[in-house]
């Protein structure tokens, strides 16, 4: 099995930067910019420092406490962030037009384990550590059924959630970012219990 030489283990406080960059990267720069709008409150100066407190934080969701960790060739190759998405996800309003559509669709899989991040630096894709991420992920729902959200023009994790027993649930436009932001939807996929 591809990615054998990839070791897992639970993530440390101390990886909460290496996290964040992974986070960035796993949401394509959404996370980078949902971090911008918090700067302002000066507890950090850029958006990536913000990321880091958000993810050395304790008893939040998607914090280092929900990260698994890959390693390979000596250095942090990727990681998953997931979780017990629970029922407190139905009071979660927002103000940021960009999230409604995500935050939507995650209220209709609360009960179930929800994967926010799943991501492996470029230079070591396609060897299969996402895979074992996946795997994981699926392992530590324990029974549950399994969600996650990518962007329908991600066409490598498309394939390989499909590869692995997930389909597609609901699709909704996101909502650019920017002007001229590249057009796409969210895709909500799951993985039935068991």
């Amino acid at each position: 099995m591809g990615g054998a030489f990839a070791a897992l283990r639970a993530a440390e406080r101390k990886d909460a930067a290496e996290l964040a960059i992974l986070v960035d990267i796993g949401s394509h720069g959404f996370a980078s910019w949902l971090w911008f709008a918090e700067v302002s409150g000066g507890k950090a100066d850029t958006p990536l420092e913000q990321g880091r407190l958000k993810m050395s934080r304790d008893g939040e969701w998607g914090s280092w406490q929900n990260a698994v960790v890959a390693e390979a060739y000596g250095e942090i190759a990727g990681a998953a962030v997931g979780y017990e998405l629970g029922e407190g996800i139905h009071a979660l309003e927002t103000d940021r037009p960009a999230l409604a559509p995500v935050i939507a669709m995650q209220k209709t899989v609360a009960g179930g384990w929800f994967i926010g991040t799943l991501a492996v630096y470029r230079h070591l894709r396609g060897i299969g550590i996402g895979m074992k991420l996946l795997g994981d992920q699926i392992d530590r729902a324990n029974g549950l059924p399994v969600s996650l959200i990518t962007a329908s023009d991600n066409d490598a994790a498309l394939a390989l959630y499909k590869k692995n027993g997930f389909s597609e649930a609901a699709r909704a436009d996101a909502v650019p970012l920017f002007e001229g932001s590249k057009k796409h939807e969210w895709v909500l996929l799951t993985r039935l219990a068991g």
